[in-house]
């Protein structure tokens, strides 16, 4: 991290990119709104149904205008498995279904390293894009 003194000697230069940042959020925001407006009114006029799974696309004038309509669904690990095994259906549940183990990081940090230590070798760690929040005072 950047130490004290050379923030200080920065401090203008920061504050001014601090101010830009705000202003591309505000911006950015705006533009997100005003797309979704249209799309919201798009969807209206071209009566599209939210329900219906697929692909649409549609010649309006000079425009192809391509309707991408997707389900969201959410798997209960827990209870398609107890249903599976119920079913006898457990063996085509890894057709089925992808399953995703997610680090629980709370829990890992606080983990013996016995347990966490040799199941590194399964673990890809890379580092994300730093998130900012900025706010004026």
């Amino acid at each position: 991290m950047i130490d004290s003194k050379v923030t200080a000697a920065l401090g203008p230069r920061l504050e001014k990119l601090s101010q830009s940042w705000i202003n591309a959020k505000q911006t950015e925001q705006a533009s997100i709104d005003t797309r979704r407006a249209i799309e919201d009114e798009l969807v209206r006029l071209l009566a599209v149904d939210p329900s219906e799974e697929g692909t649409d696309t549609r010649t309006i004038g000079l425009y192809e205008v391509k309707i991408v309509n997707r389900l969201t669904r959410k798997v209960d690990s827990d209870k398609i498995q107890e249903i599976a095994a119920e079913k006898g259906l457990s063996e085509h549940l890894s057709q089925l279904l992808r399953w995703k183990p997610e680090i629980n990081m709370t829990v890992w940090k606080r983990a013996d390293e016995r347990i966490t230590k040799p199941l590194l070798g399964a673990v890809t760690t890379t580092p994300g894009r730093p998130s900012f929040t900025i706010t004026r005072n």
